[in-house]
């Protein structure tokens, strides 16, 4: 918890050392009251005592509340900016964290969990400051100073309040035992129904086409029982706190009255008026001491839920990042890929994915992978931009070992199109031109190019607003198709080295496809492109084609040349191609 409140700026201390001056300025005028208050029992059972000097201590007393009200509002006021600030900071340092983390990271946390700690987790924190500049700071001082007040005034009262504030604590210990381990897990629980709430808006449609509205809803109900039970029993528990703290108050003044009733019944004459006022002040700095403990009760209230929060805010912020930002900002070459003897594997799997793979890609060449599903594809190309880094080998681009490079400098060598189109909420012009380069986006004109040259322009134009067409989160309002040319169109605008096209054609008709990849021939013709695909048609012209078979590099060469030395290539090709096309191919 303390390392979260070292990210607290000056500023954000200097509030927090305010709170804590003007905190004390309210405790002492709060316990100035009883004694003006002593004042005007006295003068009231004194003899000729006049009305002037009853009114002048009851001035006095309200002038008291008055200012213990002023500085309470100034507290509230900076502890709410304090608490804000803190909580727009976690968000922020969480956010940038996150952007920080690898596809192993995000898989160790899970994308659900990441929400909840950015989110609520957060906010559990921001509550406990926000409570706790007031309450924490305020309850010590005041139960130390209303002690000091009432020390010596009578021991059987003093033996009495201590009973009491006993009762308190060891109820408060009993409960927090019971409570604690639970909120470790309420939080786990809302990471569950978060990632069953994203996981049905994501696949609604899927889960209507197969009739699984009940399921889904049986599932999401079981989650938020669970959740509720254990809610349900926290405040259960904790709802013990506030009728034993009542009985404790009541407790507590009826025994002060009841001692007190007693010492003044055998007392003199002159000894009584001053016990009674002994009695009526003693009892109110009880109930401040009493009231100290209900302010630190209500805290001891946030505080559990609050540290597991923290924690898990700071198992996020302290997370070694798997992907190490290098030193190299420029290459030795221009446009060139190489793989040498690269093998992986997944860090929670036992056996590799990728094995002893060997290629090399020259500036302006169009390397194609093909090979069945799971074969490892996707994995390959995905350690060139350092999804993953490789278990074994080295992946070099511009003669580079790819770990050695800052990684804003490699990215900028790169234009990804991943298997799954990412479209963001905006306008057709924002996600053409989502991200930057060296610093700088590109221009409307370079926008229009690279949708023109995605055969994206015919409906972009057809949209109603054509560039600044609205787009919905996720691209749910326009087609699978439709996405992946404005990813491929996003990629071009970047004018990148290095293309990477992750079976990004899959959504689109063969004439689409046909045309967009003679576009894109020409465009990026002094580009390295790299493509993985599963269509002989897509891959056929390629400069160079690695057909792999699990994990492990089984042909290399041109579409002719595997036809007649690759089986593997060659069966796939059948399972598209007619023997007559194939044939037409060798002979061509």
């Amino acid at each position: 918890m303390f390392k979260l409140f070292k990210k607290l700026g000056k500023r954000e201390l200097f509030y927090a050392l305010i709170c804590v001056a003007f905190i004390s300025v309210n405790v002492y005028l709060e316990l100035k009251i009883p004694d003006y208050m002593s004042q005007i029992t006295v003068l009231v059972q004194t003899e000729g005592s006049k009305m002037v000097d009853i009114l002048k201590e009851g001035g006095y007393m309200l002038l008291c509340a008055f200012g213990s009200l002023i500085a309470s509002f100034v507290v509230g006021y900076f502890a709410a900016n304090v608490a804000a600030y803190f909580g727009k900071i976690m968000r922020y340092q969480v956010f940038a964290k996150v952007g920080e983390f690898g596809t192993e990271e995000i898989k160790e946390f899970s994308t659900s969990s990441l929400i909840t700690r950015t989110t609520n987790d957060v906010t559990q924190v921001q509550m406990l400051i926000a409570m706790g500049l007031q309450a924490m700071i305020k309850a010590p001082i005041m139960a130390t100073w209303a002690i000091i007040k009432i020390s010596g005034k009578n021991f059987s009262w003093s033996m009495v309040t201590a009973v009491a504030v006993i009762i308190l604590f060891i109820t408060i210990i009993i409960l927090m035992l019971l409570v604690f381990p639970k909120f470790k897990l309420v939080q786990k629980l809302t990471d569950n129904l978060n990632r069953i709430t994203r996981e049905n808006l994501t696949g609604i449609r899927v889960i209507r086409a197969f009739n699984a509205e009940n399921y889904q809803q049986k599932k999401f109900e079981k989650a938020n029982e669970d959740l509720k039970n254990l809610q349900l029993f926290n405040q259960k528990t904790l709802g013990l706190l506030n009728p034993v703290m009542s009985l404790v108050m009541s407790g507590l003044s009826l025994s002060i009255y009841f001692i007190g009733a007693i010492l003044i019944d055998k007392a003199n004459m002159l000894d009584k008026i001053t016990l009674f006022s002994d009695m009526v002040v003693f009892s109110s700095y009880a109930m401040q001491v009493v009231m100290s403990f209900m302010m630190l009760i209500m805290i001891f209230i946030m505080y559990p839920r609050a540290q597991v929060s923290a924690k898990r805010i700071l198992e996020v912020l302290e997370k070694d990042v798997s992907i190490k930002d290098g030193e190299v900002t420029k290459g030795k070459e221009v446009g060139t890929i190489e793989f040498k003897n690269v093998s992986f594997k997944y860090p929670d799997a036992e056996e590799y994915m990728l094995h002893n793979i060997s290629f090399t890609a020259k500036k302006g060449e169009t390397v194609a992978f093909i090979g069945s599903t799971g074969s490892g594809k996707s994995t390959l190309i995905n350690l060139v931009p350092r999804f993953y880094d490789a278990t074994e080998g080295e992946v070099l681009v511009d003669g580079i070992n790819v770990k050695d490079y800052k990684l804003e400098s490699l990215n900028n060598l790169i234009g990804y199109i991943p298997q799954k189109a990412v479209i963001f909420r905006g306008d057709v012009k924002s996600n053409v031109a989502y991200g930057e380069k060296n610093n700088t986006k590109p221009s409307l004109k370079k926008i229009k190019e690279a949708v023109k040259v995605a055969q994206a322009e015919d409906f972009v134009l057809k949209m109603a607003d054509t560039y600044d067409a609205e787009i919905a989160q996720s691209g749910t309002n326009i087609s699978g198709g439709q996405k992946q040319r404005l990813a491929i169109a996003r990629a071009i605008a970047r004018d990148s080295e290095i293309y990477i096209f992750d079976d990004s054609f899959s959504a689109l008709d063969y004439k689409t496809d046909f045309t967009l990849r003679k576009e894109l021939k020409k465009y990026t013709k002094d580009a390295t492109n790299l493509i993985v695909a599963q269509r002989i048609g897509t891959i056929k012209d390629a400069d160079k084609i690695l057909v792999l078979n699990e994990g492990k590099l089984v042909g290399m060469g041109t579409h002719k040349e595997l036809l007649k030395n690759c089986q593997i290539y060659k069966e796939i090709a059948l399972s598209q191609l007619s023997e007559k096309e194939l044939e037409g191919d060798l002979n061509a």
